[in-house]
């Protein structure tokens, strides 16, 4: 069976094709009629852009063919529905594919355009369309549309743009920049079919390196052998992943699953780090012989095959360094999580229901910028990724506290509440020190006694649940050497493997994922490029700079009359949150307290109160009170600064006082008041006014409104 289109002719012999290819044909054919309508009263420029564009960005791999274009643009609308009606194509299934808007999100690299070779963009407007589709990752669809837009409301008589997205990207494509060539060399052949590596050479990458000042300033121009004139081991990540990280190799078309390509994937990554690392080697300069050896020293495998594994007296421990991300935050804690709902359901009765209140804790979380809310519970913590270990890590404790009683039913082997509690205590504590960017030996023994507490007792809790009895070689490794490796070195921050996974999302899977999956190497390599150029541009553009605003508020909520504040509070107060309630409740008393302390100031006619659902501080942080966020509330904790005189009145911690926001006014007298309406935290002992080293806080009956200025910033309160 087959299928014909008749308004190009072409045959289609899946159902499929026909059905994606009949929607961008109607389309085109609209498309050219409108344009034939409109001929006169558009600007010449503007025509041909819709033409080729949609020529381009649409048609070309289709390899759509019309036999006369004359033809087409001279049918009526009624003679396209007539030929509609007469496709061999259900109704039904028509009418969904027309109604359908969402099309695959892939890069079409451009074929066969003839752009000049060149290092600066046309002009300013060229350049910022296409950092912004660089950036943003537009592909040619979304990009033509942009620009479509841009010719149409410009008044411009000649368009600055390119004609499309895909000359945009061949101009960049062939844009020189001698620290963005790639080269290719064959490193391998493996049943008939070639390995290539595509790399930059190394010597040249060292010496951008050393054009960034922020970089150069960490360097250490004398040799000086750590392993015995020590005082400090460093990180060598000084700066972040995202700036300075070692080599990095991907090998993504070796099928790693199956076993006899083991060794083609050894063989093949070594021999692309010797091919990389040769042109050091083969320098005589003696500072680069040193730095040679010691690689080879610390990093034997990297020279040659995984001998080492059949040699008896090799200590592996002391040949590879651990990785921070897979042993901790996958490794360790995950295993901690684990076993803690093990124990819960092991030792009680109603075990699944105190599981479902560590979920229901969990949820019941204030959201905070930069930490994941569990909402679901520890349901899904399988798919947990690094980032959402070490926010769990920052609530587990307060989940666990008072969590369930004591051994009521005299079950063997019990692990209490307070125990458990204390196993989390020491993990903050352990892992708050593994994160040191340095290490003297005074802070090497402190860490070693946390690792040890901490280890003590995960083994007191958890022996009697582990199904390998805590044989956990990543535990014996963590207790007994990573503190040598660390001598001998550096810092753990330096080696995690978290570098190297971004680094292949960011190089290898998003630049994958935007291609159009054929012949995908070079496609991969100009996305990069693009990239680079967009990231260098982006750096040398110049910003005017911006007075920043001190108190921006934003989402505005309600807008009312002072004199008329206690109907509209009756009006509105059906309709928001009870924490908004208690805020209408109070606002007027409060208000009265406020504008009493303030000298010489009077409230003349009619003033009029914004209310706004948040405010950007001073430190750019954002406070809400509302209930309408993303249909969730949100009601910010916040810490105040006191000064010397009232914090002698108040009990605080180091001068700062906390409270939770209820309403943000703006009061539009001369000069406007910026306000927060607070309801205050008190300590809940005075005896013992800290709790795991937080301050052990309750909400008290005590209202009041303070200048937003005097906010020191955003606190997470975990109730």
């Amino acid at each position: 069976m087959s299928f014909k289109c008749p308004l190009c002719m072409r045959i289609f012999s899946q159902r499929f094709a026909y059905t994606q290819h009949a929607q961008k044909c109607l389309k085109n054919v609209e498309v050219e009629v409108e344009e034939d309508d409109d001929n006169n009263n558009s600007e010449k420029y503007s025509s041909e852009m819709d033409t080729r564009s949609n020529l381009s960005s649409e048609y070309e791999n289709d390899k759509v063919e019309v036999d006369d274009d004359n033809d087409v643009q001279n049918m009526s609308f009624d003679s396209i529905g007539s030929a509609i009606s007469e496709m061999s194509l259900e109704d039904s299934n028509f009418e969904n594919i027309l109604d359908s808007s969402e099309e695959p999100e892939i890069f079409e690299e451009p074929k066969n355009l003839n752009t000049k070779t060149c290092t600066e963009f046309p002009n300013d407007a060229y350049k910022d369309l296409m950092l912004l589709v660089t950036k943003y990752k537009i592909n040619n669809k979304g990009g033509n549309e942009i620009i479509r837009f841009f010719n149409k409301h410009s008044n411009l008589t000649e368009s600055p743009l390119p004609k499309n997205i895909e000359q945009g990207r061949a101009f960049m494509n062939n844009m020189k920049f001698s620290n963005l060539e790639f080269s290719k060399v064959l490193i391998t052949k493996h049943e008939d079919k070639d390995y290539f590596l595509y790399y930059q050479n190394l010597i040249q990458c060292i010496k951008n390196i050393l054009t960034v000042p922020d970089i150069t300033q960490n360097f250490a121009l004398s040799y000086e052998n750590y392993e015995y004139n020590r005082e400090n081991a460093t990180t060598t990540d000084t700066l972040g992943k995202s700036q300075l990280h070692p080599i990095y190799i991907t090998l993504g078309n070796i099928p790693i699953w199956q076993a006899a390509n083991k060794d083609l994937v050894r063989d093949t990554f070594h021999k692309s780090l010797r091919h990389l690392l040769e042109p050091i080697i083969l320098l005589k300069d003696e500072l680069m012989m040193k730095c040679v050896n010691i690689l080879k020293m610390i990093h034997k495998d990297l020279f040659a095959h995984n001998f080492f594994w059949d040699l008896p007296n090799i200590n592996i421990y002391l040949a590879t360094v651990p990785d921070r991300m897979h042993h901790l935050d996958l490794g360790l804690f995950r295993y901690q999580i684990i076993f803690t709902c093990d124990i819960l359901k092991s030792q009680h009765v109603n075990g699944n229901k105190l599981v479902e209140e560590v979920d229901r804790r969990l949820a019941a979380i204030p959201r905070f910028p930069g930490i994941k809310i569990f909402s679901n519970g520890l349901q899904s913590i399988a798919r947990l990724t690094a980032s959402e270990y070490r926010s769990l890590m920052k609530v587990m404790i307060f989940v666990i506290d008072n969590l369930y009683d004591e051994n009521n039913n005299e079950v063997d082997n019990f692990v209490n509440n307070d125990d458990l509690t204390k196993l989390y205590e020491y993990w903050n504590e352990m892992y708050i020190l593994s994160r040191y960017e340095e290490f003297s030996e005074s802070d090497l023994e402190k860490f070693n006694d946390a690792i040890h507490r901490w280890a003590w007792m995960f083994v007191k809790a958890f022996k009697f649940v582990s199904p390998s009895n805590l044989k956990l070689p990543k535990l014996h490794s963590w207790v007994y050497h990573i503190i040598d490796s660390i001598r001998s070195y550096g810092a753990i921050n330096g080696y995690t493997t978290e570098t190297y996974e971004s680094l292949h999302k960011y190089f290898v899977k998003i630049p994958y994922q935007i291609s159009n999956k054929k012949d995908v190497e070079p496609q991969l390599l100009q996305t990069i490029k693009r990239q680079a150029i967009s990231i260098r541009m982006s750096q040398h553009s110049v910003n005017p700079a911006k007075t920043p605003r001190t108190c921006k508020f934003s989402a505005r909520l309600f807008e009312f009359s002072l004199q008329d504040a206690n109907t509209f509070f009756n009006e509105k107060k059906d309709s928001v949150d009870n924490k908004m309630q208690t805020g209408f409740a109070r606002f007027i008393s409060c208000l009265d307290s406020y504008l009493d302390l303030l000298d010489g100031f009077t409230i003349i006619g009619e003033i009029r109160i914004n209310i706004y659902g948040s405010v950007t501080l001073e430190n750019v942080a954002i406070m809400r009170a509302t209930n309408r966020y993303h249909n969730k509330v949100w009601f910010s904790d916040i810490a105040i600064s006191m000064d010397s005189e009232e914090s002698n009145d108040y009990i605080s911690d180091k001068g700062l006082c906390y409270g939770q926001a209820l309403l943000l006014a703006e009061v539009l007298t001369d000069p406007p008041l910026n306000l927060a309406l607070i309801q205050w935290y008190d300590f809940k002992s005075k005896r013992n006014p800290y709790l795991y080293g937080c301050p052990h806080l309750k909400l008290i009956e005590l209202y009041n409104f303070v200048a937003i200025e005097s906010i020191h910033g955003v606190v997470h309160i975990v109730p």
